[in-house]
């Protein structure tokens, strides 16, 4: 790369990804972002492996033909069904996510920590992996919340509906003993403020989005200061722009972006 400022592909399943994107803004503000929700069809979690590696594997492509110099699958499911596949065929940073089970493992003091997450990030030999190498020692239970993506894709992000959801999913990790709670899907952090509320005093809600943040600023050059024509947010969607555009003022609060629909199969 030269010295110009960094075009970094944003992916995922829906709008959860825009908690990564604005993590990666906030350490990367001269940074150039390309972002892809593919909300035609959320949720991932719920989809074949097949199915979720295909969906990838088109977008990665699309942002490519942008002139991307990484790729960032800012969704669990889509990291474990798809990272090693474009890793092994695309010559450019490939950045997944993974739930935030060792930052919990080393957190917790009851010796017991939940993870909210989706059926497909559970459900795979890649979680237990992450579980069996960190988690020595401590409880993992895990909680599927596929409640929560619905409400994130329709901006509900507060008031009874996602408290009702949020308290169902909770109350069985905490009277299991749990202290550490780990928001394993790129949407639950769209919640973090509802799920605090009814996690126990003293807990710790952890994600990954910071972490991976960090990692694209490690595998990029250093941006250059591009101020006087700062680069912009591009956001696509698959799904309906109308509800695209409603969504942004409440998922990105005071970031300028453009949106489009994304010309996709």
């Amino acid at each position: 790369m030269d010295a110009r400022s960094p075009k970094i592909g944003i992916l995922d399943s829906g709008v959860g990804g825009l908690s990564v994107l604005k993590e990666i803004h906030d350490l990367l503000p001269h940074a150039e972002l390309y972002y892809v929700g593919d909300s035609a069809w959320c949720p991932y979690g719920n989809k074949s492996p097949q199915v979720i590696l295909g969906r990838v594997t088109t977008i990665t492509d699309y942002l490519l033909n942008k002139g991307v110099d990484i790729i960032v699958i800012a969704c669990n499911s889509a990291t474990i069904h798809a990272v090693g596949a474009l890793r092994a065929s695309y010559p450019i940073p490939i950045v997944g996510m993974e739930p935030a089970v060792k930052p919990a493992a080393a957190l917790t003091k009851s010796g017991v920590i939940g993870v909210l997450a989706t059926e497909a990030s559970i459900a795979g030999e890649k979680f237990h992996h992450l579980v069996n190498q960190h988690a020595n020692g401590v409880t993992v239970i895990t909680r599927p919340c596929p409640r929560f993506v619905e409400l994130v894709e329709k901006g509900i992000l507060s008031g009874p509906e996602a408290d009702a959801a949020v308290k169902a999913a909770i109350t069985p990790l905490t009277e299991a003993g749990a202290d550490v709670f780990v928001l394993g899907c790129t949407h639950y952090p769209f919640l973090r403020s509802v799920v605090e509320e009814h996690v126990p005093p003293g807990s710790q809600v952890v994600d990954t989005g910071p972490a991976v943040a960090k990692r694209v600023v490690s595998l990029l050059p250093a941006a250059s200061d591009s101020s006087k024509n700062p680069p912009e947010i591009h956001i696509e969607t698959t799904g309906e722009i109308d509800q695209l555009n409603s969504l942004l003022p409440k998922l990105l609060p005071g970031i300028k972006a453009l949106t489009s629909a994304a010309k996709l199969p």
